[in-house]
């Protein structure tokens, strides 16, 4: 008698309308008899779900979804041992970018996890909302903040980009930063990374790794054109360079740090949008996540999207 595949909590964002979406629902749907499906009404009842496997002892609990349900999966898993799948059927899918998990077909995301291939990820946590990949204040956050739902459906990653061009006429207040060591630095927006990725496939944070319980910062100082200016080299060049610490970017890495504002910014965390504080904490939450993920060591996934960049860069 063979034995049969084990069968897995899978947590399910039934709000993807797209034809990705539908394409991820049809897949899980032929697939049935490996998952045990929850279709979320929200974000709060995805962490509680994800909490409640863990403390039953579950050995994988699956998101599918985008990176919101990632990260809500992420906080229900936080602390636990039960570990984390994948399947990637969001706009942006920048976590498992980052894992080199495949986003372009769930059969090959599911032949990850029956591979049983995983990895220990970095838990940081902003304010207490922990999150895996990246973090930022101020001017992402606030393009998200102002990026409507019906929009991303419309128009996918066009949307963010069309709401960057209202954002950035804007007159941004200074953010103080202070990192874990004691330094200090001044900004008008913060772009926090644990991975190296940002915004889909491009890799910003050229130090970045996400098991080296560092945390890599970009403080940028000038708003307008410099931004602009300052975020597109980043992006085309493969990474923010390191060495920056001129009048208008700064590069640098950290354990922890907090930042404050005299007013309330925008703060996203994952690529969601957390809302807006006056004072953000980012410290290490001493876990880390276990996720499974291809054997393929990350630095030839690094590597072949540098190559995808390559056109542009000097």
């Amino acid at each position: 008698m063979s034995t049969l595949p084990p069968r897995y909590p899978l947590i399910l964002n039934p709000k993807a309308k797209s034809e990705k979406g539908r394409r991820a629902l049809k897949f899980i749907m032929a697939h049935a008899t490996r998952f045990t499906i929850y279709a979320t009404r929200s974000r709060e009842e995805a962490i509680d779900l994800a909490r409640q496997f863990a403390e039953e002892g579950e050995e994988l609990v699956i998101a599918a979804g985008g990176d919101g349900t990632l990260n809500a999966v992420v906080e229900g898993l936080a602390g636990s041992s039960t570990a984390l799948g994948v399947f990637p059927t969001g706009t942006m899918n920048v976590f498992a970018r980052e894992m080199g998990i495949p986003y372009d077909k769930l059969e090959n995301a599911m032949k990850v996890i029956d591979e049983g291939h995983s990895e220990e990820v970095d838990l940081f946590a902003m304010n207490g909302a922990p999150f895996v990949q990246m973090a930022g204040i101020g001017f992402d956050a606030q393009v998200i903040e102002e990026t409507t739902w019906e929009s991303k459906k419309r128009l996918g990653p066009l949307a963010y980009l069309l709401a960057a061009t209202r954002v950035i006429r804007g007159k941004p207040p200074t953010l103080k930063v202070t990192c874990s060591d004691g330094r200090e630095l001044e900004g008008i927006a913060l772009l926090i990374g644990n991975g190296s990725l940002y915004g889909g496939q491009f890799p910003l944070f050229k130090n970045a790794n996400n098991s080296d319980n560092l945390l890599d910062v970009v403080v940028f100082k000038e708003s307008g054109y410099q931004f602009v200016k300052d975020s597109l080299t980043g992006l085309v060049k493969g990474g923010i360079d390191p060495h920056s610490h001129g009048d208008s970017v700064e590069y640098v890495q950290a354990a922890g740090l907090k930042v404050t504002c005299e007013e309330e910014v925008p703060v996203e965390v994952d690529g969601e949008l957390w809302g807006r504080s006056s004072e953000c904490d980012f410290l290490p939450t001493g876990k880390t996540l276990r996720v499974f993920a291809p054997r393929e060591p990350k630095a030839r996934l690094r590597y072949a999207l540098l190559k995808i960049l390559s056109p542009w860069r000097d």
